[in-house]
């Protein structure tokens, strides 16, 4: 595994653009240090985005754990919005500087994987959805994808060692490839009910050979009511009309008294699929979506040298703090420790600080939930948030 970075490499700093590693060899020849404030905000969501989840702060706190340094923020799990600064990090600049990169990067790529999620959870309402994106990432990364989109609402993840990590089972069905060696859909999942522990629900893949309704009815038929459900990852070449083929096989099953058959739907899915197929489908497997999502497009500027407010063209100047509305999640920016003038300028509601303090002096002063705990935050925010686009 030559080409994977180790935990000695992001804390050694390595992990960096070099123009960082060339400005502390400047600033320190020049004996220049100075205290600074940088923000981290991002002024544009990715497209039909009008809102996104914030994650990979712990992660954060892990690598600047040790360091001079004060992070105040948005707590994991938190909703945020365009233009909203969530994370700033104080301290001499030389001390902390060098880490630009891999802060960032933790935070684009886990609060972009967070959101894609959110919103296919949101899209899915009550039904099932899962992360099956590890096969399109590099493995090394695959347990920090599942977990940003365990956070992010998925109700399970596919890989082994990423369950594990979360504390959960781990969740899947069976591939093509078993009903291809066995020869048969039936059989396959035959030999799938006897060998498999019983607590695994019976979940029949029903497009590898056949017909997706007759196999569905033959997969019924053959377990009866120990099927769960059946899965649908027919190829695009195949699909037609999807939520015909899901009518057609659902009424199948129902006058055979199979009505207790969930019908799981994978393959290239999207939030805006799964708001068509919502009209009859139970349960998601999402992959290349959610493990591919756009990035959030942070970035991390100074806003304030030695007490003063200072920022390059195009950000604005001075330490700041976020306010939110309790009701309808309206987002106010105040300069740091001022309050805004009055309530909710969009319901009239009260306005409570997001901003929270994170670490003192390279202590971390808050307690880290449990990713249960945050994917419970964002279960509770998404009913409120803006309805997809």
């Amino acid at each position: 595994m030559r080409f994977i970075a180790t935990p000695e490499d992001f804390k050694s700093g390595r992990l960096t653009d070099v123009y960082f590693e060339r400005t502390m060899q400047v600033l320190k020849a020049a004996g220049i240090r100075k205290h600074v404030v940088m923000e981290v905000r991002t002024t544009h969501l990715p497209r039909n985005y009008d809102w996104a989840i914030f994650v990979g702060v712990e992660e954060v706190l892990r690598l600047l754990e040790g360091f001079p340094v004060d992070v105040d923020g948005l707590e994991e799990g938190s909703v945020f919005f365009a233009g909203e600064p969530v994370l700033r990090i104080s301290g001499e600049y030389t001390e902390f500087g060098v880490y630009e990169t891999a802060v960032l990067g933790m935070l684009c790529q886990a609060s972009g994987v967070a959101t894609k999620a959110a919103r296919c959870k949101k899209a899915a309402g009550h039904r099932l959805v899962l992360s099956f994106g590890a096969r399109r990432m590099h493995p090394a990364i695959a347990p920090m994808i599942d977990r940003a989109a365990y956070i992010g609402g998925c109700d399970g993840v596919a890989v082994t060692l990423s369950a594990e990590l979360l504390g959960i089972q781990p969740s899947g069905t069976m591939p093509h490839a078993l009903i291809l060696l066995v020869g048969d859909t039936v059989e396959a999942l035959q030999w799938f009910d006897r060998v498999i522990d019983p607590s695994v629900p019976r979940v029949a893949l029903i497009d590898t050979f056949n017909d997706e309704k007759f196999e569905a009815i033959r997969c019924a038929e053959a377990l009866g009511e120990r099927l769960t459900a059946v899965r649908f990852d027919t190829p695009s070449s195949r699909r037609g009309d999807m939520v015909e083929l899901l009518r057609e096989v659902r009424w199948e099953l129902d006058i055979r008294g199979y009505k207790h058959v969930k019908l799981f739907v994978s393959g290239g899915l999207d939030e805006y699929e799964i708001l068509q197929l919502n009209e009859v489908a139970d349960a998601y497997g999402v992959g290349t979506a959610i493990s591919n999502a756009p990035t959030i497009n942070f970035a991390m500027d100074i806003v304030e040298i030695e007490g003063k407010p200072i920022a390059k063209r195009g950000k604005m100047a001075g330490a700041k703090d976020i306010w939110r509305c309790e009701n309808c999640l309206h987002g106010v920016v105040t300069l740091a420790d001022q309050s805004p003038e009055g309530d909710c300028p969009q319901c009239g509601s009260k306005l409570v600080k997001v901003t929270k303090p994170l670490m003192r002096n390279g202590r971390i002063i808050v307690d880290l939930p449990s990713t249960q705990e945050l994917r419970e935050r964002v279960l509770t925010l998404l009913p409120q948030l803006p309805p997809l686009r």
